[in-house]
């Protein structure tokens, strides 16, 4: 199994000011073990880009902000980039996370920090690199 080590996106909309609703965003790091590694590219005709899909699943050893709002967990970095978390189990004291697509939501970083891939294109090419260095994730 391998190890896994990122950060998870926690995001909650809140009122701010009596009928202003904000989403606030709170991202925390976590350890964990890559249990399923699977990916697949789903050619669309609205779009000349395929849309890349991961269906990996991420058991984290999770601390009690985690098991509290596991309901909020948005995103997770995996592979350089940030993906949406589809689904989370509950099996204490672990979450099992399910990823699906590119996550282009809100983050805290994403507009300071220019490494994180901003399309789809800059994340089959890190996921390319990681292949070719001869590493997989099996």
């Amino acid at each position: 199994m391998n190890k896994w080590y990122g950060r998870i996106g926690f995001i909650e909309t809140k009122e701010t000011v009596p009928g202003v609703w904000n989403d606030e965003v709170e991202e925390r790091h976590y350890y964990g073990d890559i249990v399923r590694v699977s990916k697949s590219w789903m050619p669309t005709q609205e779009s000349t880009n395929d849309n890349i899909q991961i269906s990996n699943q991420i058991k984290i050893i999770a601390d009690p902000y985690a098991y509290n709002h596991f309901h909020t967990m948005k995103y997770i970095e995996f592979y350089g980039a940030f993906w949406c978390i589809k689904d989370v189990s509950p099996e204490f004291p672990r979450l099992t996370i399910s990823i699906g697509g590119v996550y282009n939501g809100p983050t805290l970083e994403k507009e300071e920090n220019p490494d994180i891939p901003k399309t789809v294109d800059d994340v089959v090419d890190s996921i390319n690199d990681e292949e070719d260095d001869g590493w997989t994730n099996h």
